[in-house]
Parts: C-alpha cells; structure tokens; sequence
C-alpha cells in the first residue's frame, strides 16, 4: 500500500510540475531586480547580514541552505527548522518552483523517517552518509576522509573554479560551462575511486552530484566571482539575484534537461585516459607535469588556470 501511494504521489508531483513548465512557456519572465518577492529577504540584492556559524550551530553539505541560515533567511543556529519552511525560503530566494520546492524537503523527510507536514529537522541532520550527502563531492571531501561534511573544501572548489573555461561576452566576466562540471565530476569520481577504500556512488547519488552541480550553472549562471564567495563562504554576494527569472520558479523537468547535460557529459573512462596521456607526454618530454594542475598555483598566480 504504501509503494503504490508514492507512485501516485509522484506521478501527482510529476503531472503538477508539468503544468507548471507550460505555464512558465506562455508566460512573461520576471524582470531582473524583481525576482525575489518584495518584503522578502534579498529583495533588489539587499540581504540581511551575513553571520558566520558559530560553534553549536548545526551546518549541512549543501551550500544552498547554510547560506540561507548564515544570513538569517533560515534559523541561524540550523536547527528545529520544519520541511516546509525550507521549501518557502528556497522557492522566494532562489525562484525554484512550487514542485522542486515540495519535492526535494518531501523527500528528505522521507529520508530521515520524519514526518513531512510536522517534522523538524537539523541542517546537520542531511550529512547521513548516502542520505543526500554523497562521495565525489565537488566541494566536499568524502565523509570516509573527513566526517564533517558542513566544511567546504577549499582546494577541490578553488581546482573547480579555476577549470572555467566560459567567458560572457557582454561582462568578460569567467563562467562556468557545462561541460566544465562534467569534466570536473570526471576527476572527482575517478580519483576518489581511487584513494576512498570505502568509495560508494550508486545511481540516484550520481544524480545528486549533478543536480548539486547544475545549480551552479541555474542558479549562478556558472559566473565564478559569485560562486567564489557563495561556495567559500557560504554567502550571497552583496547584490547578487538568482538568474532564475521563470514566472513560476525553474520546475524539476525544466532543471532536469540542465542536470542531465552535465550527468551525461561525465566519463570516467575519458578523464583517466587523458590523464594517463598527458602523464606519458610529461615523462618524455622530462616536466615531470600532468593534467592536475597543482590547485597551490591558481591563489599565487591570482590567474585561472586549466586543470
């Protein structure tokens, strides 16, 4: 009974999210300065203070939400915050859709055993392991190595940032591409494969890893000075607005054609053979170089530099 009430629940979201998506086609975007309601925080890029964790307040691996608490959007200590109070302030301050805003707290509820409609929880709670928390993190270390997984890892997101190879035309501000993540979750599996004896990433966390990457791409448009300051210190930078513009938030089909594009670029296989090609190339020529670019080099050269 209970199987067949998730598959008609899901099937609700889905058809839910679908008509959402058609209503986002026909109708007019939100104009920039706009996007986040007014009298909510972040309203025209004017967020509360930014106040970092102090030691007792609870912290997850996800960026989105720390942020969220560090600003005081959510309870700045992280804990006691219900399900549904994480979907309010996800959907006004990053314009995710009623559906992405429903689904994803629903299914951490489900997750933690918890009660959707009456539960709370902890930030801290979401670092289970293979809960949503996963290995081969772009910006965490995997939980074997390093069991608190509210700490950013300075150097795999520096490596990650210093990989963009997009640029905007009308800014010349660095950008992010698809293709940047894809091949940067390439080296992170592939390596943590290697050096994580108790390395697991099944289907669904796979998926994860690239959602949590394509709401870089989203959310940030992939422009590295925000995503500097807002995977580093877990702050919205002053001014900054969600490139989300979609009249009823980006819905899960809209969000999953990005996340697939980043999932589907992702080889292993590729990523190793061109390492192993460049180490062979280096060892001749006597550079004693490889694909890695020291992550050390990009803060001392103040340069983004290829990985």
């Amino acid at each position: 009974m209970n199987i067949l009430f998730k598959i008609v629940h899901d099937l609700g979201v889905l058809t839910w999210d679908v008509g959402l998506t058609v209503i986002n086609a026909v109708t007019p975007k939100k104009r920039k300065g706009h996007v986040v309601p007014k009298n909510h925080p972040g309203y025209g890029g004017e967020w509360p203070e930014y106040v970092a964790p102090k030691e007792g307040d609870s912290r997850s691996p996800c960026p989105a939400l720390n942020t969220l608490a560090n600003h005081g959007i959510l309870p700045h200590d992280g804990k006691n915050i219900s399900f549904k109070e994480i979907g309010r302030a996800i959907r006004a301050t990053y314009n995710f859709s009623p559906t992405f805003c429903y689904f994803v707290p629903h299914y951490a509820a489900e997750m933690l055993g918890k009660d959707y409609s009456t539960g709370t929880i902890d930030l801290a709670e979401l670092n289970l392991h293979n809960g949503i928390e996963h290995d081969a993190s772009l910006i965490r270390e995997d939980s074997a190595i390093e069991p608190d997984q509210s700490k950013p890892h300075i150097g795999y997101i520096t490596e990650l940032l210093a990989s963009a190879s997009g640029k905007d035309k009308s800014t010349d501000d660095v950008l992010l591409t698809s293709k940047d993540l894809s091949w940067f979750s390439s080296k992170r599996r592939a390596d943590a494969r290697g050096y994580n004896k108790e390395f697991t990433l099944d289907f669904i966390h796979k998926m994860f890893g690239s959602i949590n990457a394509s709401t870089m791409l989203a959310v940030f448009g992939g422009r590295v000075k925000d995503l500097e300051t807002w995977l580093l210190q877990e702050r919205f930078p002053d001014g900054w607005e969600t490139k989300v513009r979609q009249r009823i938030g980006i819905t899960l089909t809209q969000f999953n054609i990005t996340v697939l594009g980043v999932e589907f670029g992702i080889s292993e296989k590729k990523y190793l053979e061109e390492k192993k090609k460049a180490e062979q190339t280096a060892a001749a020529s006597g550079s004693g170089e490889s694909l890695n670019t020291t992550v050390e080099e990009a803060p001392k050269t103040g340069k983004l530099v290829d990985v």
